[in-house]
């Protein structure tokens, strides 16, 4: 019997299986074995939960009926989310958020699925759970009954969703945070060039993933009328963070350019400051270079108040400076 918690250390054996459950309508599921989930001939569905890049994924694959250009799409690389219908099943690609150690949450987990009627296979590649596709298992384990793989498939649609929800959250939060309070600048300048290049690269996949669910509800022919308005609420929910996503972008950038209009304008107070003292000290220098030259001739060399009136004459210059400067309003 495979390992039912071995999702959550990243561990599968060479045939890439994670786990397998025996679902039957109205009634609990039933974690089993791989081989008695082939031998299984009841009036329930079959969940298979794998890893795609095994070495021996494609044979398990193979054993579970699937042919060569069904299992190339299920262990394929690259992907981007979409729903493609087969004469025999649909094949569904999904992403859901990293929540992974030491991940971003942008780099986002692929999900592959193959939905027919009486079996629902899931995949993932090596080291990358989906903590989504764990609650669905958790919600199994605990007594969840499901009568379908398409009801199956909402649910982990529906979950997907909503780790996708929390993470817009967080970044709206985070915005929210920049916006009300002051926060040091080279902080802010990297915190919002991470927050809008999350918001971006999670918006890359959000896209087409709302295609894809639209795309669903289209083409999948076991759909009930209920699940049908199930999938269109994941969409609108899917359209909804999308939208989320491109106001945090203009959000981000808007407070990018505050921040540097910040920095502009303080940079450009210091140097108006620093001008204003130029001014101030400029004629003060220029008397105390020509007063200071190693000549002879200088008035006063030989008066002993001279350096007195002097020293009087620049201060009366640096007061008439700043008062003119008072008056016209430049301080």
């Amino acid at each position: 019997m495979p390992d039912t918690s071995s999702d959550k250390i990243f561990v599968a054996g060479p045939d890439g299986l994670l786990w397998c459950y025996i679902i039957e309508p109205g009634k609990t599921s039933q974690c089993c074995s791989f081989e008695e989930l082939l031998a299984y001939r009841g009036q329930g569905f079959t969940w298979i939960h794998m890893q795609s890049d095994e070495v021996e994924s494609g044979l398990t694959l193979s054993r579970l009926g699937l042919n060569k250009p069904q299992i190339d799409a299920l262990c394929a690389l690259d992907t981007r989310p979409k729903a493609q219908q087969f004469d025999d099943g649909m094949l569904v690609y999904l992403r859901g958020i990293n929540r992974n150690p030491e991940a971003d949450p942008e780099d986002m987990v692929s999900l592959r699925m193959w939905v027919k009627e009486n079996q629902i296979i899931s995949l993932r590649r090596k080291d990358r759970r989906l903590l989504s596709i764990l609650d669905v298992k958790e919600n199994l384990e605990r007594g969840l009954v499901l009568n379908s793989p398409n009801e199956l498939m909402l649910n982990i649609v529906r979950r997907v969703t909503d780790r996708i929800s929390d993470t817009v959250d967080e970044l709206d939060d985070e915005l929210t945070q920049f916006e009300a309070l002051d926060v040091p600048q080279h902080e802010s300048r990297i915190r919002l060039t991470c927050a809008r290049r999350q918001a971006a690269a999670i918006r890359r996949y959000l896209a087409p993933q709302r295609d894809a669910l639209d795309a669903i509800t289209r083409i999948s022919k076991h759909l009930s009328d209920e699940q049908i308005h199930n999938l269109r609420l994941e969409y609108d929910r899917m359209t909804r963070y999308v939208e989320d996503l491109d106001l945090a972008k203009e959000r981000a950038m808007v407070l990018q350019d505050e921040l540097r209009n910040r920095i502009a304008e303080q940079q450009g107070m210091r140097m108006y400051v620093l001008s204003l003292v130029t001014a101030i000290f400029l004629p003060l220098s220029f008397l105390t270079g020509i007063f200071g030259m190693n000549v002879a001739g200088l008035p006063g060399t030989e008066n002993p108040i001279a350096f007195t009136l002097l020293a009087f004459s620049m201060v009366a210059i640096a007061i008439g400076i700043g008062g003119y400067m008072v008056w016209k309003k430049w301080m």
